[in-house]
């Protein structure tokens, strides 16, 4: 039996996003704000992936539906917010409903030409996380969020005027910086979990740099690793950067360091070869990375022992 081909929406336009989730027609064509109880339910029951060519905010409660990115499976069953950049790939399944209630927030990138928060934007990690790993708000950080949610709404719903989207990317600008506050506290709070994490990403950076990988494979990267934890690679290095002060790319080349400083006093191998086996094209770069880690050239450090 043949696997009936998934769809794949590709929604340039808000309006056709909002006809897909059986929302009222937007108000303006590169910005909108909705509550997901205005919704009729959603246009179609075609199982398949959709991509966004605008940023999408989602506050969503009392949902029995699962949205998927990648491998991942994210259950919407309590309230919680999620970020997507444009060009995400996600799917969606054709027996998942629209949540009983919450919000939805889209934003075209051409409305944020000219504003300070079209750079700004980018520079929000929590964008470009995996859907399962949502921001969960704690009831006194959802009814902050709510608020500005609401002056979003009212704004939105007023008659347009040159002050219009000022306002509107004001509260949004706001909105954004509290999601950042929030999901530092949430980091904060799962730290139990998160040292389990942080225990597996070091048994994961052993492995490769011990087992022989490092020298078939070259150096391992932030996407390999994330994926090995099951985690998107800005959510990975956003967590380990508040735990530990680090990035992944920096706690990659920490485990890197310490196997050349073992290389460099317990074999007779050259500095270049060390370099060719850790996945350097050329010894120049490591040299400069190991003096940028140690303050010393492989050479240097391998005389201090002699």
């Amino acid at each position: 039996m043949k696997t009936k081909a998934k769809t794949l929406f590709t929604i340039d336009t808000i309006a056709l996003q909002h006809e897909l989730m059986g929302l009222p027609k937007p108000q303006h064509p590169l910005v909108s704000i909705a509550r997901f109880e205005e919704s009729s339910g959603p246009t179609t029951r075609e199982t398949g992936a959709f991509m966004n060519k605008f940023y999408a905010i989602a506050i969503k409660r009392k949902c029995t539906c699962q949205t998927k990115y990648g491998q991942n499976n994210f259950d919407y069953n309590q309230g919680m917010m999620s970020f997507f950049a444009p060009d995400q790939l996600l799917s969606w399944n054709a027996d998942d409903e629209m949540p009983s209630t919450g919000w939805s927030i889209s934003i075209h990138p051409d409305f944020l030409r000219g504003h300070v928060l079209e750079k700004q934007i980018k520079i929000y990690g929590f964008f470009h996380y995996a859907v399962n790993e949502a921001l969960h708000l704690s009831p006194k950080e959802e009814k902050m969020i709510e608020r500005l949610l609401e002056n979003i709404h009212e704004e939105y719903h007023a008659n347009i005027d040159n002050f219009s989207q000022e306002i509107i990317l004001s509260h949004l600008s706001l909105l954004l910086n509290y999601a950042n506050r929030f999901y530092n506290r949430q980091f904060i709070t799962r730290r139990h979990v998160s040292h389990d994490l942080l225990i597996k990403l070091e048994e994961i950076l052993d492995d490769y740099f011990n087992g022989g990988q490092i020298e078939e494979q070259g150096l391992p990267t932030v996407k390999f690793i994330s994926d090995q934890l099951h985690l998107s690679p800005n959510y990975l290095s956003d967590l380990l950067r508040n735990l530990t002060g680090q990035n992944t790319q920096q706690h990659i080349h920490n485990k890197l360091i310490e196997k050349a400083k073992s290389m460099l006093t317990s074999s007779s191998m050259t500095v270049g070869e060390i370099a060719y086996y850790l996945g350097f094209e050329y010894a120049q770069s490591f040299n400069k990375l190991f003096k940028s880690k140690t303050r010393v050239t492989p050479l240097e450090f391998r005389a201090s022992f002699n």
